[in-house]
């Protein structure tokens, strides 16, 4: 005896949430139901920004959006035209989450709780009266002649359109496999590098506020603030190059090599002004008198590096001197030696290919009427709002499409 639904999504959490209550706003006559493997959905949403919920990032220009997506860039353009930054605002406001913008470019509800985020999806879908059942893991996915039969850990489910939304589940990615799908292996993203190294290991917690960093050996580059840690290097500029740099990152089993310029100025003109404070400076120790705003325990670790004493005096280094300082300022090689988990951040680079996607509608190329939303294709971004903001767009989009006939 399997239940029949008009439509069925698969995966209670941000996407599938954002997609069902769309659906059955705009198609009230439908029955819509959400599969969720869980006791409980939304456990992204939840713990997303240290459980404040980082709904979206304040960029409102589609082409300057889509440069924060590694693997997506391309295949989002058109869909930010049609549903954005703004749009994602709006929707929240309509139903009484006002939003806010952090100096960063982040948007929070003003509530500073991702609970408020959760409520407004709980409240919408028991509206619009979309079925949420809990406990029910997808365990296999058949196409019939009029839709698809479900098979879940808590019975058979048929209906004619299926969006899934599962995020990064290997057994769905599995599923869809045996449909046909290309799935393109995933490989972590969105991670901080361990590095072992004198000159960071006694300064945690120090940041340089515009680094440039470089994988050697590669065209990965990235810049922005850098914190150093108790375990290595985090924020932005490393972040950005873990995001960016994931499936090369993983082919060298994250062991290579990085080069950063502390400063954002080339060796040479950091020498020339190396050579002013040589003259202005004479008679001070270089670890007293700290240059290119940098903070002072790493300025003292990188004259150290450059073999100038704790008590040497500007007038009293050599030429060779200046020049290993101004190599440590603007191109200091660090080994590193594993990767760490950046916060909660459980973000993957891979899914379903994207060649396999209408990204008009959100529809498998492959397989009419079963769509896609969220992190179970291959688009992953940076840090900073901006998975969630794939979410809602490929949810509305894909709710905008999935009407029946």
């Amino acid at each position: 005896m399997s239940n029949h639904k008009d439509i069925i999504i698969i995966g209670g959490g941000a996407a599938g949430f954002f997609a069902a209550i769309n659906i059955a706003e705009q198609h009230p006559d439908l029955s819509v139901a959400i599969l969720e493997r869980g006791k409980e959905g939304l456990q992204k949403v939840k713990i997303s920004g240290g459980g404040r919920c980082n709904v979206t990032h304040a960029e409102f220009i589609p082409s300057e959006l889509v440069l924060n997506y590694p693997r997506g860039e391309k295949e989002l353009l058109g869909p930010f035209h049609r549903f954005m930054t703004g749009d994602t605002i709006a929707w929240f406001e309509e139903r009484g989450v006002e939003l806010k913008i952090e100096e960063d470019g982040r948007m929070f509800p003003v509530s500073n709780s991702s609970q408020t985020i959760i409520d407004c999806f709980l409240n919408e879908a028991e509206k619009h009266r979309v079925e949420v059942l809990y406990n029910h893991a997808v365990k296999s996915i058949d196409t019939l002649t009029d839709g698809f039969k479900i098979e879940t850990s808590q019975g058979v489910f048929q209906s004619k359109k299926v969006l899934m939304a599962t995020g990064s589940n290997p057994k769905i990615w599995k599923l869809l496999e045996d449909l046909g799908h290309t799935i393109i292996q995933p490989v972590p993203s969105l991670f901080t590098f361990d590095i072992k190294d004198k000159r960071i290991k006694d300064i945690p917690g120090v940041v340089a506020k515009q680094v440039e960093v470089k994988v050697v050996g590669t065209d990965l580059e990235s810049n922005g603030p850098l914190l150093i840690t108790h375990v290595g290097m985090s924020a932005p500029a490393i972040l950005k190059l873990s995001a960016f740099g994931a499936v090369e990152l993983a082919k060298r089993n994250y062991n290579f090599q990085i080069e950063v310029n502390f400063i954002s100025l080339d060796t040479e003109s950091c020498l020339d002004e190396l050579k002013n404070c040589k003259q202005e400076y004479a008679k001070k120790t270089l670890i007293n008198s700290t240059q290119f705003d940098l903070p002072k325990r790493l300025w003292k670790q990188l004259i150290l590096a450059a073999n100038i004493g704790e008590n040497e005096r500007w007038a009293d280094i050599n030429k060779q001197q200046l020049e290993d300082l101004a190599e440590q300022l603007t191109k200091a090689i660090f080994q590193v030696t594993g990767k760490s988990t950046f916060k909660e951040e459980f973000v993957t680079a891979g899914g379903v290919d994207l060649k396999e996607v209408n990204f008009k509608t959100f529809e498998s190329k492959l397989i009419p009427n079963l769509y896609f939303a969220g992190e179970i294709i291959n688009v992953d971004a940076v840090t900073g709002g901006f998975n969630f903001q794939n979410a809602w767009t490929g949810a509305y989009i894909a709710s905008a499409s999935i009407i029946l006939d």
